[in-house]
């Protein structure tokens, strides 16, 4: 397992990525973090070490106001394009590899929203940790309108006790696209996949059904 670290031109400025891999990595996940945390989190550290494990390289990246370090995220069009950008070095710097691409919260829904717009040149599928379906309090799924534009497989893994993600709406969200989704129900989670005690299970424990879920997905994905 190696760990590189990389920068890109996001098209509004240099960006730093990290590349983490392992010598039999087939696949590569381009994720991207959410709205609050940049791709240093412990979050997106347990998950691209726990990805690194089962196989499946990950390059993680910052959005351009979290690399200056401001704290209101980008305009969508600046964020859609730094995920492009960085689907463009992805393929740069692991040639041969099929590309998922997604993220955390607010970086997986711009990704959704790139690819939307026009395709993301060799993503075989979308990987959602956490979809951010509505703020707080806000129940709606206007947020989710794009997705039926999106035409390649999506995997949308969402706790119980989402107060992002209702269930029930989400469950209505994926049932109306169809077959090209996959939701996985992560049950006690909250957005940030947290687990209360009293579930019985660690965190750690979730971040092992998340990675072993997104790895039986992405070999799917990319043979499909």
């Amino acid at each position: 397992m190696t760990e590189q670290e990389l920068d890109f031109d996001s098209g509004y400025g240099r960006v730093s990525a990290l590349l983490l891999r392992t010598k039999a990595a087939k696949l590569l996940y381009v994720l991207a973090h959410g709205a609050g945390a940049g791709m240093r989190h412990p979050f997106m550290e347990q998950i691209a070490r726990a990805l690194a494990q089962r196989d499946i390289a990950t390059l993680r990246y910052q959005f351009p106001y979290m690399e200056e370090g401001k704290r209101r995220p980008d305009p969508a069009h600046m964020a859609e394009g730094t995920v492009r950008a960085a689907v463009t070095s992805a393929r740069d710097v692991c040639p041969g590899l099929a590309i998922i691409a997604g993220g955390k919260s607010f970086g997986g829904r711009m990704t959704s929203q790139a690819q939307a717009k026009e395709v993301l040149p060799g993503v075989v599928g979308l990987v959602f940790l956490g979809f951010p379906l509505h703020a707080p309090g806000r129940v709606g799924n206007k947020r989710a309108a794009h997705l039926s534009d999106v035409h390649v497989p999506m995997l949308f893994l969402q706790g119980t006790r989402d107060s992002l993600a209702d269930l029930e709406l989400m469950k209505g969200v994926t049932k109306r696209i169809g077959k090209r989704v996959t939701l996985h129900v992560v049950d006690g989670g909250d957005h940030s996949f947290k687990v209360l005690k009293r579930s019985g299970r660690s965190h750690d424990e979730v971040m092992v059904e998340l990675a072993d879920v997104v790895a039986r997905w992405g070999e799917n994905a990319a043979t499909g």
